[in-house]
């Protein structure tokens, strides 16, 4: 019995490696912090809008990027949804990428099935992750499941499959059908299995039923140690498995802030309401912009202008239980709103904010201070209407943030003599020592130091 039991599990070996090798098993990271993967904790998540990106729109374009996103840091790539795009009720001249007619094939506009798969596997041979946008709310209007198993949509009062909220390019999956149920992981785990992805970002997640969430998330995460990314800022989505929500009460409170209409403590009602908000170790992904913002509300150029950017910025790199997410081209800047249902192209060309924001992916790369499960300890520094000042810290390791979130010079005052002394000025790249002596910061002024 020895014997056979050996010969079976010598051939079980070879399988999975030949299955490995055609890329037929997801590669597994098992390890898990709090619940969440590992890997996210100290990383980061760059949104890519492959249409726009370059003047091609392909992955394959995309991916010359990559060397130089690399460099800056980049941990995690999220790439916008990459399906093909219905093209009955489309809005503009390409429609919206989130009007999806198949869930389990390529937008040819933007490549082929292994363009994506030779992406995803160079994406991993540089030691960065993979994360795709799901719309598993509604469809496209064209979606075969329309003709095929109707009974997987709303019907609205004539009959019809009913057009989810107002948007009339895509029509509302109905989840009190099993049958959808089933077929939407079904459609998941295809881009794990077939793909090797490390997690999903899921459009409008809080519209989906919590039901659907707790019988998907742990089958896939079987699969595999993804990342489940929900938009959306609802309290079941943590509690149904996910990892990470959207931070939009917060967001909203850094707009006003910087709008001057609230004071920088603004800042503590929001983080107090989430600890009751949310379950223990919840995930957040701040931001200054995304394509929704970007394209509707102009940020980052219009709610977070000029120099006011850059401590908002620094704020969601460093804030406790965050992963912060970039924009394409936030890094250029690009200063303008990109259409979204027509050909925009950004330029990638004087890169006036990407040391700004290596300096930041990399200090949070290397230092476990910023772990988003790191302690957080509010600082008094100086006029709370203006001044929100914080340290986070890990064992040994520990981070001094502190932000002049006014368009005035501010007077600082460090009266915590643990965080006097020899230090480095992460963004001057020098030593410095702190004392107890005032100091000035100019508007919209900030300083990291790490100890």
């Amino acid at each position: 019995m020895k014997k056979i039991y050996s010969g079976f599990l010598l051939l079980s070996i070879l399988v999975t490696l030949i299955c490995c090798q055609k890329g037929k098993t997801p590669s597994m990271d098992n390890n898990l912090i709090n619940g969440h993967p590992s890997w996210i904790m100290q990383g980061n998540i760059y949104e890519v809008n492959v249409r726009q990106y370059t003047s091609e729109g392909t992955l394959n374009a995309f991916a010359k990027h990559l060397d130089r996103l690399k460099a800056m840091g980049v941990q995690t790539i999220w790439f916008m949804p990459i399906n093909p795009i219905s093209k009955i009720d489309r809005k503009g001249s390409l429609g919206s990428y989130y009007a999806v007619s198949d869930y389990t094939a390529i937008n040819p506009e933007f490549g082929t099935m292994d363009d994506f798969k030779n992406i995803v596997k160079t994406i991993h041979e540089k030691g960065m992750k993979v994360i795709i946008d799901w719309v598993p709310n509604h469809t496209g209007a064209d979606h075969r499941w329309l003709k095929q198993h109707p009974d997987f949509f709303i019907k609205d009062s004539t009959g019809k499959a009913a057009v989810a909220f107002d948007w009339a390019d895509v029509r509302q999956l109905n989840y009190k059908n099993p049958a959808l149920q089933d077929s939407m992981i079904a459609a998941m785990k295809f881009w794990i299995k077939d793909t090797d992805i490390d997690g999903f970002r899921c459009d409008v997640a809080w519209n989906v039923p919590a039901a659907f969430w707790q019988k998907s998330i742990p089958q896939l995460k079987k699969m595999k140690s993804i990342f489940m990314l929900a938009e959306g800022d609802s309290t079941y989505l943590p509690k149904s498995g996910f990892d990470a929500v959207y931070p939009w009460h917060m967001f909203k409170m850094m707009e006003k802030i910087a709008k001057g209409d609230r004071p920088a403590f603004g800042l503590d009602s929001i983080n107090k309401e989430n600890e009751t908000r949310y379950i223990k170790n919840t995930i957040q992904m701040y931001f200054t912009s995304n394509h929704d913002e970007n394209s509707w509300n102009h940020a980052d150029f219009g709610t977070f202008p000029n120099e006011v950017h850059e401590p908002f910025a620094v704020f969601t790199q460093t804030m406790k239980n965050s992963v912060p997410l970039i924009y394409s081209g936030q890094e250029e800047p690009v200063l303008r709103a990109l259409k979204f249902f027509d050909k925009d192209p950004i330029t990638i060309k004087n890169l006036k904010r990407e040391k700004f924001y290596k300096t930041l992916l990399n200090l949070r790369k290397r230092n476990s201070a910023l772990s988003a499960n790191s302690l957080f300890k509010k600082v008094n520094a100086g006029d709370a209407n203006a001044i929100y000042a914080y340290e986070r810290k890990n064992g040994s390791n520990k981070i001094l943030v502190l932000l002049n979130l006014s368009n005035k010079e501010q007077s600082l005052i460090l009266t915590d003599k643990s965080l006097l002394g020899k230090t480095h000025n992460v963004f001057k790249n020098k030593v410095e020592i702190l004392s107890s002596q005032e100091m000035k910061m100019k508007p919209w002024g900030y300083e990291v130091y790490e100890y």
